[in-house]
């Protein structure tokens, strides 16, 4: 939606791609989108796919990451 916002303020598509760290391919979509149906287009539609983690899986992975970069050695 923050994209829409700078839609509206004439803000050009390789700034919004540089702030929002997306292709400028993307925001051309999303713009083309936004001016032919509005705001609305861009809402979120919910991720493409199902995860392929079980919800205990995600759990261990959720535990793993808070344990930070350095108990898996990898530099802080």
């Amino acid at each position: 939606m923050e994209a829409a916002e700078r839609f509206a303020q004439g803000d050009e598509n390789s700034v919004i791609a540089h702030d929002l760290r997306v292709s400028v391919r993307s925001v051309q979509r999303w713009r083309r989108a936004w001016s032919q149906i509005g705001p609305r287009a861009l809402a979120s539609k919910g991720p493409a796919s199902l995860p392929l983690l079980s919800d205990e899986l995600f759990a261990v992975l959720e535990r793993e990451l808070a344990k930070g970069p350095v108990a898996h050695g990898w530099p802080d």
